[in-house]
């Protein structure tokens, strides 16, 4: 059985990339079907990439060392609340360049589909990862990986259609 404190960061980063690739590409996608240029879409990614990977890594802070103290009943931290949250930000952060590359190099109509393409991807990836290292079912948690990221892909896309019109 693994230690707690790696169940946490494993977590932190399971939750980093996949929400950082969902969202990233889900924002980009709904921006871009919406009539953005490839340079407001990469734009508008960047600047949502460093306000979420500080949000991210400061919810898990804060989520981590308040069940710490409730855990313990003390208001002393371990490292454990501070690594989780690098673990957040690191995570989070170089995951959402993923999706965003591609409006650096293509055309938005282009982009559109290599972003979402290499999003979808990563997510399978992220799903093989973690099944080899929880020993579970590579392909039961790659599929619901990718299944769960891509519903949420999706709402970005059909949002951005609805409000581009």
């Amino acid at each position: 059985m693994a230690d707690r404190s790696h169940i946490a960061y494993f977590r932190n980063f399971v939750f980093g990339v996949e929400d950082s690739l969902v969202s990233t590409v889900g924002l980009l996608s709904g921006v871009a079907i919406a009539g953005m240029t490839s340079h407001q879409v990469f734009v508008t990614g960047i600047i949502l990439i460093f306000v979420e990977a500080i949000s991210m890594a400061a919810g898990s802070f804060l989520s981590e060392s308040t069940a710490e103290e409730y855990a313990t009943g003390s208001e002393t931290l371990s490292s454990k609340s501070y690594l989780s949250s690098a673990v957040m930000f690191v995570s989070y952060f170089i995951s959402g360049f993923i999706p965003l590359v591609p409006y650096l190099l293509f055309p938005s109509a282009t982009a559109f589909w290599v972003s979402i393409g290499a999003s979808l991807i990563s997510l399978l990836i992220l799903g093989i990862v973690g099944a080899k290292l929880t020993k579970t079912r590579m392909t039961t948690n790659a599929l619901r990986m990718v299944c769960i990221g891509g519903l949420a892909i999706g709402v970005g896309v059909l949002v951005g259609t609805m409000l581009g019109l």
